[in-house]
């Protein structure tokens, strides 16, 4: 197929390059050879050596073992960005096991629906979410509970796993650190197309879904983002990781990518600006990759010409289009440079990009990765390719594209067909290659980076006895780039305030979910068979706003 694009390269980004056929944790042990005394993390002033991350990796690999992990079995990580999490990560790769990827924020129900459907067994946790565990345990396949205290670590001494007054499963991770130091982890055969990661995503029915990505699917993904960051120096950038590392983004282009750069990682566990700005003018990070709510958010910060942030070189920007304005504003304000981009969970996750000191088109998500073709097909029979300027779906294919959904053979059939992948997303590309989305995937919410699911928060809403219909839509958002609004009809007889809606959401979803705008309505608009149409309603509400707007 013709590439119309490669003319137009990033300049000095081959078209194709090699990829090492090996399994991801080897990241982290080649660099721990090659820079044992350079600092891999700093963590709330702690500072920490790719020689002593690489060995806690070694140790807990040995004693997750020792408690029973073996090739295959999926461990579930549910913790925020935090020294514990890196380790977790590779000691899992370690054994052969598939790291489960947890958002910390989920409640019960959700925690529920994912850890069941991915079969974990184990999970690595913060102590504050135990609580939460135990909800759910008899519900799941949950045998072993392994608690943290992020905030420390590694504690100095720790008691033996299962010490009198511990309950039978839970253990200790400083206490199987220090079980690990007895012997070596078991060596295990890995091939690199064997799955790494169950990541979960939303789908066509609004419910999770899990992305069976390979090492070869993550180690090609951190390849291509290395060699599109020309300038790049192993062993020598900073980057600051504030994007959460259970998100497949952070994951990518912020953990994995920053050691195999061998980067000092500058850790923080949440986005808030204050501390963002501290560790920006303390720490001096050259890479900041993050999503437009971060940007806009130290942008708009009252004091941010208090701080010196002009360390900051390259940032890459995605989950959401980029405002023109903060764009050159952000860049004004540190003299680097931001790069949009695209991905989805499915492509590990990154497809696309500006270039970083080629030709940038503010507004696209620019160009693919090396070995990532593209293209735009006819949203009928999806086999047409369309001709630059035409709206349809954009398909995707190279070697960060998943293996498909874990246990759904149906949706795994839609969404990869004859080695295409089909993001579901509305695009075009423009005569230079460059690639713009139009819409995104019918319903998806984007609130701050997070994907919402419209369905997922009107199950919640039905769980209200007082709602008789409820639909969900995302509106704009000035700082969050969309917010969730519920459109609701109560019962003949209810009454309900909006606060009351919103507080039953906030008892089953995770926080960044729950709808923060509820209207009330006599009735919702629907379909010759009943069926409610979102559509209808985003027109309504496209039309306030720029009624809004015009007033």
């Amino acid at each position: 197929m013709e590439r119309p694009w490669l003319k137009f390269y990033e300049p000095g980004v081959p078209h194709h390059i090699h990829y090492p056929r090996i399994p991801l944790y080897r990241f982290l042990d080649n660099t721990a050879k090659d820079f044992p005394d350079l600092y891999a993390v700093i963590f709330q002033g702690k500072r920490i050596k790719y020689g002593e991350l690489a060995g806690w990796a070694q140790n807990l690999a040995s004693g997750l073992h020792q408690i029973g992990v073996r090739k295959g079995h999926r461990v579930a990580i549910m913790l925020p960005n935090c020294p514990q999490y890196i380790v977790a990560y590779y000691a899992v790769l370690k054994l052969g096991g598939v790291v489960v990827n947890v958002n910390p924020m989920y409640v019960e129900r959700e925690l529920e629906l994912q850890l069941k459907d991915a079969g974990a067994q184990t999970i690595l946790a913060a102590r504050d979410f135990l609580p939460r565990l135990e909800a759910v345990k008899d519900k799941i396949p949950l045998k072993i509970i392994i608690l943290t205290d992020p905030e420390e670590p590694v504690r100095k001494e720790g008691a033996r796993p299962n010490r009198p007054g511990s309950k039978p499963g839970v253990y200790e991770y400083a206490d199987l650190l220090e079980k690990g130091t007895a012997q070596s982890p078991p060596s295990v055969f890995i091939d690199p197309d064997e799955v790494a990661l169950l990541q979960y995503t939303g789908g066509t029915t609004g419910f999770s879904k899990g992305a069976m990505l390979t090492h070869f699917n993550l180690v090609s993904n951190v390849v291509q983002c290395v060699s599109w960051n020309v300038g790049a120096q192993r062993g020598k950038e900073r980057m600051l990781a504030v994007l959460p590392f259970f998100h497949v983004y952070g994951m990518t282009v912020t953990m994995n990518e920053a050691i195999y750069l061998a980067a000092t990682i500058i850790l923080l566990p949440r986005f808030q600006v204050d501390d963002c700005l501290e560790a920006i003018n303390t720490y001096r990070p050259t890479r900041f990759p993050g999503v437009p709510t971060m940007y806009i958010g130290i942008i708009n910060h009252p004091r941010v010409k208090e701080y010196n942030i002009s360390s900051i070189q390259v940032c890459s920007s995605g989950s959401a289009p980029m405002p023109i304005e903060a764009l050159r504003r952000f860049e004004e304000l540190t003299g680097g440079k931001i790069s949009e981009g695209y991905g989805l969970t499915e492509a590990s996750p990154v497809t696309h990009a500006n270039p970083f000191s080629g030709k940038r088109k503010v507004g696209s998500i620019g160009l693919p990765r090396p070995d990532t073709d593209a293209r735009i097909v006819d949203l009928e029979t999806g086999q047409r390719d369309l001709p630059p300027g035409e709206e349809g779906e954009l398909c995707i294919r190279g070697p960060q594209v998943m293996r498909g959904y874990w246990n759904r053979p149906d949706e795994t059939a839609r969404a990869l067909r004859n080695g295409w992948l089909y993001t579901g997303d509305i695009a075009k590309m423009d005569e230079e290659g460059y690639f713009y989305i139009v819409d995104r995937k019918k319903d998806m919410i984007i609130c701050g980076g997070f994907n919402v699911y419209p369905r997922e928060v009107e199950e919640a809403l039905y769980l209200n006895p007082k709602i008789l219909e409820a639909a969900v839509l995302g509106v704009p958002d000035p700082y969050r780039g969309e917010t969730v609004k519920a459109f609701v009809v109560l019962k003949p007889g209810e009454k309900a305030t909006a606060e009351e809606i919103i507080d039953s959401c906030r008892q089953n979803l995770a926080r960044f979910k729950v709808p923060t705008l509820v209207e009330f309505r006599q009735e919702l608009p629907k379909s010759h068979v009943g069926k409610i149409l979102r559509k209808v309603l985003r027109e309504e509400e496209e039309g306030n706003q720029s009624f809004r707007r015009s007033s």
